[in-house]
């Protein structure tokens, strides 16, 4: 072929190319070609090295943070053909995270991030440099865009929470976890009127529940105040929350009644008011509640009677905790008869009566805390169901108690604690000399408590090695098969 020939070719090949070229450069989309705003890189690079060490240059390491050299932790957007940040998160999160050094501090270089949506801390400041959230103005240059703030176990961070932070209008998530925050809450509070989250647990919080909470706080979802030291009543108007779905005020010093306009939260699925020293009337405040399915009000000097609730109507509880007390009277028959019941303490009360049977038939059980009352009577379960709850299972120091030997002469499982009833021990002395002998003496659990092992099937030791066992006779017939 000739040289001219060749040369018509790649021409003829060029003219077809170029229109294909120009078209996939103009659709080529903005993200891959579009810089950072250099000042936006900048205070991010500064803001990053004040949080973890001086070491850290951003510059060399990650020339281009917003594309082709992602910093882990940091998000971006598109404004007007720019990069600006929109997410920042410090604090070991993941494996490859930005982690703060000991003289971590807070740039205020950070409000030159004008864009920022989600602003996260977690672990980041330690209690050998304690820092303070600013109570710089300069949170109104966030109030635009800002919509999650959070502080997470920063035992460092010290201080009230600034009234400033009234100023972010948009905020939808206030997570202020496990820090060291003292002093009352500012009533400002109250103007982040798009609120969904507020969760301030674990902090030393003190005074009273802001009203201001109450009345502009309308989308308002889980709200958490738990382990804190604020001491008062609780508002009716709390109660004008009424899209909350959880609600949290354990392990705190609120006092008095419950108002019973709280009956008005019907989507509440959490209430979690233990460990405070409430009193007085708590039924009629619950009447209504149909969605709760975690009702915890431990440790209260509440007092009262269980057949006060008409408790048909909290049919969707799976957990429920009212050890501690001071509760009178018998056990209704209709708290053994809701269905989803996962874990029940009653424990350390004044309880009278017998203990309902129809605690065995609830499918999900998987927790009974019935120790430290007055029942009386035999207990009417059987031996599976002692079986199956293992240590979950307590009615120990209630003197008047006994449990059917007939459901546990082959296999000694007996709740710990509870004496053998005594028509049934003088018919079990032919069987066994020591009608205690087989009774099971291990140490139980102290106290109810919301403790992880609830959610878990009880395992013995026996069917571990019998599982074992099966495993490989299984195997031995499977390789006999193949040969």
């Amino acid at each position: 072929m000739s040289r001219l020939m060749m040369r018509e070719i790649t021409s003829a090949w060029a003219f077809l190319l170029v229109p294909l070229l120009i078209f996939h450069a103009s659709s080529e989309p903005e993200s891959s070609t579009a810089p950072m705003e250099k000042a936006e890189q900048e205070a991010l690079y500064l803001v990053i090295q004040d949080l973890v060490g001086n070491w850290w240059n951003g510059t060399a390491l990650y020339p281009d943070p917003c594309g082709w050299t992602p910093i882990q932790g940091v998000s971006c957007d598109l404004f007007d053909g720019l990069w600006y940040v929109t997410a920042l998160s410090i604090g070991p999160v993941l494996e490859n995270s930005l982690q703060c050094a000991e003289e971590a501090k807070l740039s205020p270089l950070l409000f030159q991030l004008e864009h920022l949506r989600s602003l996260s801390f977690f672990n980041c400041f330690s209690s050998h440099r304690p820092t303070a959230v600013p109570s710089s103005s300069k949170w109104e240059k966030l109030a635009g865009s800002l919509q999650t703030l959070e502080f997470r176990s920063n035992r460092g961070l010290v201080g009230e929470i600034p009234a400033n932070l009234g100023h972010l209008s948009n905020l939808q998530s206030l997570v202020l976890v496990d820090n060291s925050l003292a002093g009352e809450l500012p009533v400002e509070l109250g103007n982040l009127v798009h609120l969904k989250r507020l969760i301030l647990s674990g902090n030393q919080f003190s005074g009273q529940f802001p009203a201001s909470l109450c009345h502009n706080l309308t989308e308002l979802l889980i709200l958490d105040l738990s382990s804190n030291s604020l001491s008062s009543s609780l508002p009716p108007s709390l109660c004008s929350l009424s899209s909350l779905l959880k609600l949290d005020l354990s392990n705190n010093q609120f006092h008095g009644s419950l108002p019973p306009e709280l009956a008005s939260l019907t989507h509440l699925t959490l209430l979690d008011l233990r460990s405070n020293n409430f009193f007085g009337a708590w039924f009629r405040s619950l009447a209504g509640m149909a969605s709760l399915q975690d009702l915890l009000l431990s440790n209260n000097p509440w007092g009262g009677s269980l057949v006060e609730l008409e408790w048909e109507t909290l049919r969707n509880l799976t957990t429920l905790d009212l050890s501690h007390m001071g509760l009178t009277g018998t056990i209704p028959e209709a708290i053994a008869s809701l269905k989803r019941l996962r874990y029940l303490a009653l424990d350390n009360n004044h309880l009278s009566g017998s203990v309902s049977s129809g605690f065995a038939a609830l499918p999900s059980l998987t927790a009974l805390y019935l120790n430290g009352n007055n029942l009386t009577g035999k207990l009417e379960f059987s031996q599976e169901f002692y079986q199956r709850m293992g240590k979950r299972f307590a009615c120990w120091n209630n003197p008047n108690l006994c449990y059917d030997a007939a459901v546990s002469m082959a296999t000694g499982d007996v709740p710990y604690g509870v004496a053998q009833c005594k028509q049934d021990n003088e018919a079990a002395s032919t069987y066994e000399a020591d009608p205690y002998a087989r009774v099971d003496r291990r140490n139980p659990d102290h106290s109810s408590g919301l403790v992880a092992s609830f959610w878990f099937p009880a395992a013995s030791t026996s069917g571990f090695w019998w599982g074992i066992v099966v495993a490989e006779v299984v195997n031995m017939v499977l390789f006999a098969m193949v040969l």
